[in-house]
């Protein structure tokens, strides 16, 4: 989501250019499978079966957000409603059995409520009740990146380990608490600082790093410095939950990057992450989109802002 530090929508042109970025992505794209195949850790014969039960839980919406910042190339005049979204994974199996993960933490302090005025907007430690989760209950949080809308409530969860790519918090997140680089709210860096030094921070290192029994993360969509989204076993297979690295259904339907990558250097790599997703999912249908409310239409149980990805 768009934060001081966020960097202005490419606008895409047909032709042959464009042609040649689409071109690259997907070779691109191929690279990254083979390098994160190579990358996987061995599993256990008991993590491997690992497995989830996933919701998407939507704690808030925005109305009129502009389609071009979403989808790059899109009409200047377009707007749509926006997902606020928490992922709850909830652990079965051998391996994950006792794992309640979060996959972001989504936002609750004020400034960004008075700043954004989103509607229905609840607590996303509140919110996961819908699904039977009470903060306390939540082991472990991974979150995509930095920005105010995915990591602000991360100390929401008091007894989760919260995990980031280290890449990612190194870039941002200096040893005093303040900010990096641009792209981070203050209170966010501080909050996160605070939170290492209690020793709940856990650092990802890189591409197809297995993070739990059954979930991996993957790098490559450049939404911001070291984005990740990850890859979930379920009983359908792997469900890949992208975050912004892929924002709404529209980008993989056009096969078209994020309006906002990381620099505009990096629209061919978030095409190439988005090659990748379709890749390791099950079924295209489980490419899960950052911010899309089109989610709860195509899953629309069990309802009251809840997707159950089945």
């Amino acid at each position: 989501m768009r934060t001081s530090g966020a960097v202005p929508p490419r606008r895409t042109t047909p032709g042959i250019a464009w042609r040649r970025i689409v071109g690259a992505a997907r070779l691109a794209g191929a690279a990254a499978m083979a390098a994160g195949a190579a990358a996987a850790p061995a599993r256990s014969q008991q993590d491997a079966g690992a497995q989830y039960q996933v919701y998407g839980v939507r704690f808030a919406g925005y109305h009129a957000f502009p389609v071009a910042e979403l989808v790059a190339g899109a009409d200047s005049s377009r707007r749509t409603d926006l997902a606020f979204v928490v992922w709850v994974l909830k652990g079965t199996g051998p391996g994950a059995a006792g794992h309640t993960v979060l996959f972001d933490a989504g936002f609750y302090r004020d400034q960004f409520l008075a700043a954004w005025k989103p509607f229905d907007f609840v607590r996303p430690s509140d919110a996961i009740g819908r699904v039977g989760v009470r903060p306390e209950d939540v082991t472990d949080v991974i979150i995509s990146h930095i920005h105010w809308d995915h990591v602000d409530g991360s100390d929401l969860f008091p007894n989760a380990r919260i995990w980031l790519q280290r890449a990612e918090y190194e870039h941002y997140v200096g040893d005093d608490g303040r900010p990096r680089a641009r792209g981070i709210d203050t209170v966010d860096a501080s909050m996160l600082a605070s939170l290492r030094r209690a020793g709940r921070i856990h650092l990802i290192d890189g591409d197809a790093r297995e993070v739990l029994p059954g979930i991996t993360a993957y790098t490559g969509g450049r939404h911001t410095f070291a984005s990740q989204y990850i890859g979930v076993r379920t009983q359908r297979g792997i469900v890949v939950l992208a975050s912004d690295n892929v924002y709404m259904y529209e980008n993989i339907a056009k096969h078209v990057p994020i309006g906002a990558p990381y620099t505009r250097a990096d629209t061919a790599s978030n095409l190439a992450a988005q090659d990748r997703m379709l890749h390791l999912a099950a079924d295209p249908s489980l490419v899960l989109p950052g911010h899309d409310p089109e989610i709860f239409v195509r899953f629309p149980r069990p309802g009251n802002g809840v997707a159950e990805i089945r």
